[in-house]
């Protein structure tokens, strides 16, 4: 089992930027593909970005493709997201997310530890 807990969320104005984090604790972080999700009040998870255990291997959601990095320091166990030119569409609550894959995949349904969720709010 993999502890996360997420912080950085906060306020920002539209353009604003914010770098969320992720620190892992339990088994082992470094073999294991992260994910970062987001979900909207009234709508469902979606998936932001994930990233393979190496870090090597990224994947990112069409809607932040060029504006979100995710990242991820091993010997930190922790995982990153930075967000920049943030709009008032990427309001939600952001989830990171740990999987047993060595390389993610945008399904929430394959990764099996979760956070508790960070709030992000872009004001227009």
């Amino acid at each position: 089992q993999v502890q996360l807990v997420e912080s950085g969320g906060g306020l920002v104005q539209a353009g604003g930027s914010l770098r969320l984090s992720c620190a892992a604790s339990g088994r082992t972080f470094s073999n294991n593909a992260m994910g970062w999700f987001r979900q909207a009040p009234g709508k469902e998870r979606e998936f932001v970005a994930t990233i393979s255990w190496s870090g090597r291997n990224t994947r990112y959601a069409d809607s932040v493709k060029g504006r979100f990095t995710i990242s991820r320091d091993n010997a930190k166990n922790t995982v990153y997201l930075q967000m920049n030119s943030l709009k008032p569409e990427d309001t939600a609550s952001y989830y990171c997310a740990a999987t047993q894959a060595y390389i993610g995949s945008s399904s929430p349904a394959e990764y099996n530890n979760w956070g508790q969720g960070t709030q992000v709010t872009v004001s227009s």
